[in-house]
């Protein structure tokens, strides 16, 4: 089975599974686990996000799909080359990564494509479910699976007894975006109560006024695809209303894979500190600037 994998979530879980072997191309964005960096890019973004603060970023994002764009040009030649037998995508969401109707239009490709579109953590384990049983691994996803939900139940366990923490998660930071998907129910599995996020909807702009009239005890900055040292680069000008911390969204939140349930037992210590272990992720807390 030789697989292009267009999404980095996809990416992790079929490495997860113990089939990274059997990846031959991906997209730019695929990261995890780092030796996938070595395999063929076959997608770049048309944005070079690295050179462009938050605002703009939305700015351009915005003007690309206002006009119909896409934001991620597709090498279709390479694919060919690479010979994939599967090309795993999503249709979610067009900022994150190429659409499964792109990879389908393509005129060279005759291959099986799997397109991913999870919004709830449960639909993130179906998603593992359904790469292991298109690979042929159920055993597999059922092992990943149970890993994810050991480390769940271990944080939401340890927080059960305690009032929930008023809490504000931030998927963007100008303008800023209350979260939606998948992070509303890490943050109720933590022992938190998200003030401002829908569950299972997408993530939508609000303005800072929402987020003061919400009287957050505690700001959980996590913009999508940003880092912990990004997102406080981003923040460090802001005129933040509550005690913020900024966390890697790039790898434990914002991606709809098994390390989110180390997102959830980070969620559980900045809430409850008390009751949980510190799992040792990256975070920075901007009242203090030090980070680890």
């Amino acid at each position: 089975m030789r697989i292009v994998s267009l999404l980095p979530s996809a990416t992790e879980i079929v490495a997860a599974l113990g089939l990274g072997g059997h990846l031959v191309g991906r997209s730019e964005e695929c990261d995890w686990p780092p030796e996938v960096r070595g395999l063929p890019a076959v997608t770049a973004a048309r944005i070079d996000s690295a050179e462009l603060a938050g605002a703009d970023i939305d700015r351009v994002v915005r003007d690309a799909l206002a006009g119909g764009g896409s934001l991620y040009a597709l090498d279709e030649q390479l694919v060919a080359e690479l010979r994939p037998d599967l090309v795993i995508t999503q249709d979610l969401c067009p900022v994150c990564a190429v659409s499964g109707d792109d990879v389908r239009r393509m005129q060279r490709l005759e291959c099986d494509v799997l397109s991913l579109d999870p919004r709830t953590v449960g639909e993130v384990e179906l998603s593992i479910w359904q790469i292991g049983n298109r690979l042929g691994t159920c055993g597999g996803a059922e092992a990943v699976v149970a890993r994810m939900r050991r480390t769940i139940w271990a944080a939401a366990s340890a927080v059960d007894a305690v009032p929930p923490r008023r809490v504000v998660v931030l998927e963007w930071l100008d303008p800023p975006f209350a979260s939606g998907h998948w992070l509303p129910e890490m943050v109720e599995l933590a022992g938190g109560q998200e003030l401002l996020g829908r569950a299972g909807q997408p993530s939508r702009q609000i303005g800072w006024d929402d987020v003061r009239a919400a009287e957050p005890e505690l700001l959980v900055l996590a913009p999508c695809g940003f880092d912990a040292q990004r997102t406080a680069r981003e923040a460090a000008g802001l005129d933040l209303p509550a005690p913020a911390v900024a966390v890697d969204a790039n790898a434990y939140y914002a991606r709809p894979a098994p390390r989110l349930a180390e997102g959830v037992a980070q969620l559980a210590h900045l809430f409850h500190a008390d009751a949980v272990e510190d799992p040792g992720l990256p975070e920075i807390r901007m009242a203090e600037a030090t980070a680890r």
